[in-house]
């Protein structure tokens, strides 16, 4: 998929140290982040398909070290969700025994406690990782691009499907996701940014704001 190809892409590409500068580290993430939540639900319709499940959530750590940083938590976090979708697939798929079942939703709940722990964790991470170094003439991108990662983690640890993504809060900013194509920044002062994504082929996802009109 070209979002996904797009996101894969910068880990080849900074392994090289050739980024372009019109990528953003952040909205690279949360596009590879949105595009692993979109192919995992249509895997799950596929219970044989679990080689290619692993593979995308080992995937998804290396876009993370590349575009955010190490993190144990948000390892943790892949691999939560992962076992949440093997177990969801298992008990809509095949007959499974009672008791099993039961094993497997009480295991549920422990994962779903889990999982909302370590976003909020992972949240910060993101949050004090893409916050470094901002460029001052850049500030309104690197805030909705931070806002995105948020949403985008928020329904990545949703269960289940119809997340509507409500929006997030950067500090006194609030960012609203556009479905994939941009985003809206509300400045304290009332101001409206609106944000545009865009895919660097082979490289990863940029976005660009223009200024409210006086």
């Amino acid at each position: 998929m070209i979002k996904r190809a797009a996101a894969i892409g910068l880990v080849l590409v900074a392994a090289t140290g050739c980024v372009p500068a019109n990528v953003s580290p952040g909205m690279t993430f949360a596009v590879g982040l949105n595009d692993y939540h979109e192919e995992m639900s249509r895997l799950a319709a596929r219970p044989d398909r679990w080689p290619d499940r692993q593979r995308m959530a080992e995937s998804l750590k290396s876009v993370y070290i590349v575009t955010i940083g190490g993190s144990r938590e948000f390892n943790q976090l892949v691999d939560l969700d992962l076992r949440r979708k093997e177990y969801e697939i298992a008990l809509r798929q095949t007959a499974v025994r009672p008791e099993r079942a039961r094993e497997m939703k009480s295991e549920l709940e422990r994962i779903e406690r889990a999982v909302a722990e370590l976003k909020e964790i992972v949240k910060e991470q993101a949050l004090n990782a893409l916050s470094r170094g901002t460029d001052p003439a850049r500030r309104i991108e690197s805030i909705a691009a931070i806002g995105l990662v948020h949403i985008a983690l928020d329904r990545f640890a949703a269960s289940g499907g119809g997340f509507s993504s409500p929006p997030a809060q950067v500090g006194p900013y609030t960012v609203t996701d556009l479905g994939g194509v941009g985003a809206i920044v509300r400045t304290p002062e009332g101001q409206v940014y609106r944000c545009a994504t865009a895919l660097v082929e082979d490289a990863g996802a940029g976005i660009t704001c223009e200024a409210p009109a006086k």
